[in-house]
């Protein structure tokens, strides 16, 4: 594929690694879209998500809608024109018309071999249930909670000294390679 105009769709630290793969990649990252800024801890300090971090750090236009049905953000969206959406973490369930929006459609990099732990949690709750192994994978978005065609997975061990973090941590690196490789296909 010669070089995409992608949308990036995420918050955590999960998504930091694949926003960074994409940003250092041949494609373009046009923008980001993240939650917006919210009052966090006991003083209510107003904090950037992760991903609002990093984009502001490496100049890239930051998108922060309350709801993604909001005429500005439509109106931003079509000035940036992405070829592809990119959800990490996103947080939110993306509406028809913007699932239909890119011609390359939307895909979303989650923290499981689906269809096994869809949703929320992926990596807590494969632990919690004593899983020995997890993965990565990257789906084409459809309006179901992670239920769309599979494009691509990786098997990850979970390890008998694994927690959350550390599994998070590689998983996170797992997947932004793998997301980067559906991107280039």
């Amino acid at each position: 594929m010669n070089s995409a105009s992608i949308m990036f769709m995420g918050t955590p630290e999960f998504a930091l690694p694949s926003l960074e793969a994409l940003h250092f990649s041949s494609h373009r990252v046009g923008a980001v879209v993240t939650p917006p800024d919210r009052p966090q801890g006991r003083g209510l300090q107003v904090s950037y998500s992760p991903v609002k971090k990093f984009a502001l750090k490496a100049g890239i236009k930051v998108l922060q809608p309350v709801t993604l049905k909001d005429p500005e953000f439509w109106q931003e969206l079509k000035k940036i024109s992405p070829d592809l959406i990119v959800t990490v973490a996103y947080g939110k369930i993306l509406p028809t018309a913007l699932l239909e929006f890119p011609p390359l459609g939307c895909i979303n990099l989650h923290a499981s071999l689906l269809p096994a732990y869809r949703g929320a949690a992926p990596i807590h709750r494969a632990i919690m249930d004593g899983e020995t192994l997890t993965g990565v994978t990257v789906i084409k978005m459809t309006d179901q909670l992670d239920a769309g065609e599979i494009l691509m997975q990786e098997s990850e061990q979970i390890l008998i000294e694994d927690t959350a973090g550390s599994l998070h941590d590689r998983l996170a690196v797992k997947g932004s390679r793998l997301l980067l490789q559906v991107v280039e296909a």
